[in-house]
């Protein structure tokens, strides 16, 4: 028998305030030194995990907490440093501090809002949240939803809600109409809710890399005559290759007079809507049927922070109900929605105190201003390196992405990528557009500063010009 004291799992007093003051002392470390920190660190990667001093079992004995944290420090500091001010790679998610505080007081809390009955409080508190988001999209009252793990969960409730509003439990036939510049979460969230592959039609884009209007007509009536059933539109509010937005209104046109549901992926761009900007720029949004945001990117939240918004929020509870179980006959129906009922999670945290609690701490004009300013320096960045004519930049932005690559051709783009990079004041992630190899660049960090982005230009102009020198003198 062990004779360790049960006890110690619940520190009190001096011992819990002791180690409070540990973590929080840690946690201002990192703030701290968070401008000087590399943007990515891959170096070292196998000794540290290869190292037996980090990757052990856990001991029968408990170990001190300061001893604890340096292995956190040793492994946390290693890869892409995501919430660094210089990562400009892939949709950004830095992770305002409030959202910290507000996990560690859901964590201690540890309410289960599966059920309204069972923390009413905190379950009104997210509903308050979504309910202002509903507001911030010009959707109806009769709006429902929920905040998930990130907008991949999102959009499988979305399209799950799809396929029971549009074709019943027979939807073998159905199709969903996307391009080849939708969020891949849309195709996987389609298998996962039973479509099979082929339920996936995708539709032109135009030079701008928008889904075309006249494309989707073409492929739904063409779907109409081969016996299917067309099911669904996806719009992009804000793609990731580019940052472009699909042509809302007309799209929503063509759903409606189709018959169709409208799905709006504005995990990246949706909270543009904040500014005077982004609403010109999402205009027809307030639309969809479903949208999808993710507040890990543009709130700022960490990771795992994403929301799902649908317009008829009876048919988002018909799809996710499921059967009654008489161990819950304990349970007092309340006015406030029971999460559970609406997406496929029974099990659920307190997840909505880490948008509520940034949200009334600092005010939404704090968070507006911060996406106002990632606007600006997208719009700088596309002006200073267009203003190069070794490069070839796709623009000017709708939102805060800037895509670029060198004349030169594929082989040098991708070799300034790479020496920005090295420096590791920045960190550039890359795709292919066009089957050409192109970079980019994503401002989406509260902590980005004109001064990085100045840097960043700089560094990818000095290092096109010098790839570029040798490759003038061979042609010499």
């Amino acid at each position: 028998m062990s004779t360790a004291d049960p006890r110690a799992l619940d520190p009190t007093g001096p011992a819990l305030r002791a180690l409070l003051a540990e973590v929080t002392e840690y946690v201002a470390h990192v703030i701290e030194r968070m401008p000087t920190a590399p943007a990515s660190d891959t170096g070292g990667v196998a000794e540290l995990l290869s190292d037996p001093a980090v990757r052990r079992p856990p001991p029968d004995r408990g170990r001190p907490l300061a001893e604890l944290l340096e292995v956190v420090d040793r492994v946390g500091t290693k890869g892409l440093n995501t919430a660094s001010p210089g990562y400009l790679a892939f949709i950004p998610g830095s992770g305002v501090l409030a959202a910290a505080l507000a996990d560690l007081v859901s964590d201690v809390l540890n309410r289960y809002t599966g059920v309204a009955f069972a923390a009413p409080g905190l379950v009104a508190l997210e509903a308050d949240v979504l309910a202002w988001l509903a507001r911030l999209f010009a959707l109806p009252e009769t709006t429902a939803g929920l905040v998930t793990t990130g907008a991949s969960l999102a959009t499988l409730s979305a399209l799950i809600t799809a396929r029971w509003a549009k074709l019943g439990e027979d939807f073998l036939d159905g199709t969903i109409y996307v391009t080849d510049q939708t969020h891949r979460s849309v195709a996987k969230a389609a298998r996962l809710c039973g479509f099979p592959d082929r339920a996936i039609h995708g539709v032109p884009v135009d030079a701008d890399l928008r889904m075309e209007p006249a494309g989707l007509r073409a492929a739904i009536a063409a779907d109409r005559v081969a016996g299917k059933r067309p099911c669904c539109v996806v719009a992009s509010a804000g793609t990731i290759n580019t940052g472009v937005v699909d042509p809302l209104p007309e799209l929503a046109d063509i759903a409606a007079a189709e018959g169709l549901w409208l799905h709006v992926d504005a995990a990246y761009g949706g909270f543009f809507q904040l500014t005077e900007r982004g609403r010109q720029r999402l205009r027809g949004i307030e639309r969809a049927d479903s949208l999808v945001l993710d507040a890990h990117k543009g709130l700022f939240l960490p990771f795992g922070t994403g929301c799902l918004l649908v317009r008829e929020g009876d048919l988002l509870r018909e799809a996710h109900s499921g059967p009654h179980a008489e161990y819950l006959q304990d349970i007092v129906a309340t006015e406030l929605p029971s999460f559970a009922d609406y997406g496929p999670e029974l099990t659920r945290d307190t997840r909505g105190l880490r948008l509520w609690l940034p949200l009334h701490l600092h005010g939404v004009d704090t968070f507006r201003a911060a996406l106002d300013e990632k606007l600006d320096l997208a719009e700088y960045a596309y002006r200073e390196l267009s203003a190069d004519p070794a490069l070839e930049v796709f623009g000017p932005p709708e939102l805060s992405t800037v895509a670029f690559r060198c004349r030169a051709g594929d082989e040098v783009t991708m070799e300034v990528v790479a020496r920005v990079n090295a420096e590791q004041r920045v960190f550039m992630s890359s795709t292919r557009v066009d089957d050409r190899y192109t970079g980019r660049i994503c401002v989406l960090n509260h902590r980005t500063t004109r001064e990085r982005i100045e840097y960043t230009v700089e560094a990818i102009r000095r290092h096109t010009a010098t790839t570029l020198s040798p490759l003038e003198g061979e042609l010499e």
